[in-house]
């Protein structure tokens, strides 16, 4: 196992007196914040007011959370948050009731990226009904900055020796140090799929960023170009790319819950193959803002 990586940093990246900051918690932070300057410089660009920029934020925070706590709980362990009233409360508040009856606070542990991808569209949808923009320019916009915020939830993921991939022999092989990656007992060398997942939603983010620069470069803001920003181009890209790309690597990644074993595809890969469709879809829809 000399060759392989062994992976066990702190899951905190820092404390100040008794609280402690988690990589986990301080990667989505930087996400959403890579999210806002992103969109602002995009909002900037499309001369879209500040006034209709700044509500942007609070809207898809709240949808991102609320729609991955729900969609983990709901999609993921439905028998355990759905079937008591114990259950059910711990699924809205970042606390969990310990054996002696106290609460303990843990924040949100699950959060499941259908989920969030579904609380955005929501929260997307309330936001420009009341900013009154053209709903295609604000999915396009928010769509292009997505792939570098899911990036760093999967960095998050890594540091946190989460999500992680079967057993190989690869050279790159992850050691992580956790219950769920023994085989017979043993620990064993596996695919980081967090890695592949965040490397690959960053090669995504340059894509289409390359590709609305290029476009706003040589076709300013002509209404006809198919890859304008309002057709539905870049909301399409990034599903289509992001899920399709989800749906294979669930095929190196260990289930993430008892009853996937032994599904032909897992819960996730189920979950992909719609937003796959509505993303190709949306890439070749004619219509515009």
């Amino acid at each position: 196992m000399l060759g392989y990586i062994d992976w066990q940093p702190s899951v905190e990246a820092f404390s100040l007196g008794s609280y402690s900051v988690r990589w986990y918690s301080l990667l989505w932070c930087v996400g959403l914040l890579c999210a806002y300057l992103i969109v602002q410089r995009l909002y900037k660009h499309q001369k879209i007011g500040e006034e209709k920029f700044e509500p942007l934020f609070f809207y898809c925070f709240v949808g991102v959370l609320v729609g991955a706590r729900l969609g983990h709980c709901i999609f993921y362990e439905p028998g355990y948050y759905l079937t008591s009233m114990k259950g059910f409360i711990e699924m809205l508040i970042p606390f969990h009731q310990m054996p002696d009856g106290a609460w303990k606070f843990t924040g949100y542990e699950g959060l499941a990226s259908h989920g969030g991808t579904i609380g955005l569209i929501v929260a997307m949808m309330l936001y420009w009904r009341k900013m009154k923009l053209k709903p295609w320019v604000v999915m396009d916009n928010i769509a292009i900055s997505v792939p570098a915020t899911a990036c760093c939830i999967r960095l998050g993921n890594l540091m946190n020796s989460e999500i992680i991939g079967n057993p190989t022999d690869v050279a790159w092989g992850f050691i992580f140090h956790s219950r769920e990656a023994l085989v017979d007992g043993q620990l064993a060398p596996r695919h980081p799929a967090q890695l592949y997942e965040a490397i690959a939603y960053l090669i995504i983010f340059v894509v289409g960023a390359m590709i609305y620069w290029r476009w706003y470069k040589v076709q300013g803001m002509a209404e006809k170009s198919r890859i304008a920003v309002g057709t539905g181009f870049y909301f399409g890209f990034c599903l289509a790319t992001i899920f399709t790309f989800r749906f294979f690597i669930e095929f190196l990644k260990k289930e993430q819950v008892s009853f996937e074993e032994g599904m032909l595809l897992d819960m996730g890969q189920l979950l992909s193959i719609p937003f796959v469709v509505l993303g190709v879809w949306c890439m070749g829809r004619k219509g515009r803002s």
